[in-house]
């Protein structure tokens, strides 16, 4: 992988808040408010739910932008449009941001944990040589395989087993959806699609 040049310390991000209508009010959203949410609704809070919404942008249709602060992922369509999805993003520390591409996309992928993540994790090793796709494999649904030039960054867009986390800093700095979001968005793409990852306080991996 090209080396990380990191612009600074990497920050701590705010604190993930969403609207409650009945109180009108913005409310601190944490791993275990939204654990509750998704055990009450089946469904994350709606700011998170696929929608689609204007977007102003000088990028094509096609293009995926990823909202990291704000924990958005937007696939450009004509019109000045956007489909939205919540994402889960990098817990403190393993922030990043950059331009890429989507060099792979698989169904039901394999989960392979990096060396890094097998040395710290020892749930993770138990997988070392792989673990077979499906409903409990934390890359979901689908995978798109995030690429610098024809290089392999590491780095993912993938579905989970965890759908009550999205909306929160959770991963090891891949980009996580609901398994319903990350099959639609695989269909709306193709291998090559630009992807700009934003995040504030964040390693740069590529020039934004």
């Amino acid at each position: 992988m090209a080396a990380v040049a990191v612009l600074g310390p990497i920050v701590a991000l705010a604190q993930t808040q969403i609207y409650d209508p009945k109180t009108r009010t913005w409310v601190d959203y944490d791993k275990k408010k939204a654990r509750q949410y998704y055990a009450r609704n089946n469904l994350p809070p709606e700011a998170f739910r696929m929608q689609t919404v204007p977007f102003r942008t000088a990028e094509p249709p096609g293009t995926i932008i990823i909202d990291g602060n704000q924990h958005f992922l937007y696939l450009t369509q004509p019109g000045g449009q956007a489909i939205r999805y919540g994402i889960g993003v990098g817990r403190e520390g393993f922030g990043w941001a950059g331009i890429v591409r989507v060099g792979r996309m698989a169904e039901w992928p394999t989960w392979t944990p990096p060396a890094e993540m097998v040395a710290r994790d020892a749930n993770a090793a138990k997988w070392a040589a792989g673990m077979p796709g499906g409903p409990d494999n934390p890359l979901g649904a689908r995978a798109l395989y995030l690429f610098d030039g024809n290089q392999d960054t590491i780095y993912r867009i993938h579905g989970t087993a965890e759908p009550w986390t999205i909306g929160l800093d959770v991963s090891s700095g891949c980009i996580r959806m609901n398994n319903n979001d990350i099959t639609d968005l695989y269909s709306r793409i193709k291998i090559g699609a630009k992807v700009i990852v934003l995040m504030q306080g964040a390693a740069l991996y590529k020039g934004v």
